[in-house]
């Protein structure tokens, strides 16, 4: 039986959909565990248009803490009481802190994907990028290379309602990063996407493709990959998407979206406890899991 959970037990949880391959739940309990802190960490599969409820939920649990995931971002930055300046710049959130009744949504996803590309020897400074999408993980990346000194960040999406919002990110940053060079290129234009893949030094998958159900889709084709690429994904589950494993058969350096999640959460969990996470030690009970 669990003798963790008791009647003071506090709830802190991950909204979105999908939620169910999340390894948020494992990654936090893991901490709270090995901290002697008394929280659960649960997930829960709401849409859009539930994130009202949501949000009366986390008011009424008095809810210390939590994330959002795709698709609940956006309206969750509109939703919270304040927000920190990065989310305010981006127009998302993926970690909210309840203070006493006062809700600070926070976007965690691009300091946490730059530590991540840190930690594998990937200095983003002066190098010339290309994100593939503009959801709010994708803008938060966007951002985050700007802000860390990326010479050129060329953004690729769909004509949809996220293009216009890649404009605004574009119009934000030159503002704000005027030495950073930013684009916003239509996806569908694969002459335009190659050209700039042979002229850039890290490519970065910030959409839902490699993600069930559409893990045997890449946005690259490989023929277009080099030695001296750097090929990032922020997809996780599964750990090397179809995009990750061709670009390692070509020889790039490729890096998948797992330490992406433990770099983010170690800033959430943060934000959350006023602690630092056992990053370590998580690691090391994941590696024993799965023997």
């Amino acid at each position: 039986m669990e003798k963790r959970i008791s009647g003071h037990t506090g709830l802190m949880a991950l909204f979105g959909s999908p939620v169910g391959h999340s390894g948020s739940p494992a990654m936090y309990n893991f901490s709270f565990q090995h901290d002697g802190l008394d929280y659960a960490y649960l997930a829960f599969d709401v849409n859009v248009e539930q994130m009202p409820k949501v949000f009366e939920t986390i008011r009424l649990l008095k809810m210390r803490g939590g994330n959002f995931t795709m698709p609940c971002k956006n309206i969750a930055a509109k939703l919270v009481d304040k927000l920190s300046p990065a989310a305010e710049i981006i127009g998302a959130c993926n970690t909210f802190v309840n203070d006493d009744g006062v809700i600070t949504g926070h976007i965690t996803d691009g300091v946490g994907f730059v530590k991540n590309l840190e930690v594998n020897g990937v200095d983003v400074k002066g190098k010339k990028t290309i994100v593939l999408g503009a959801g709010g993980a994708a803008t938060a990346i966007q951002v985050q290379l700007a802000l860390d000194g990326a010479k050129e960040v060329h953004i690729f999406n769909v004509k949809d309602e996220f293009f216009e919002r890649a404009e605004g990110t574009k119009a934000k940053l030159a503002e704000k990063c005027p030495e950073c060079v930013v684009t916003v290129e239509d996806l569908e234009d694969q002459e335009k996407l190659k050209e700039t893949v042979a002229n850039c030094d890290i490519v970065i998958n910030a959409t839902t493709m490699g993600m069930k159900p559409h893990d045997d889709v890449t946005l690259i084709d490989k023929s277009w990959y080099r030695k001296d690429l750097v090929v990032a994904d922020t997809v996780y589950n599964p750990e090397k998407t179809k995009m990750i494993l061709e670009a390692e058969e070509a020889g790039c350096k490729a890096i998948g979206g797992k330490g992406m999640l433990l770099q983010q959460g170690a800033v959430n969990y943060e934000l959350f406890v006023g602690k630092k996470m056992p990053l370590e030690e998580y690691q090391k009970f994941q590696a024993e899991q799965a023997k």
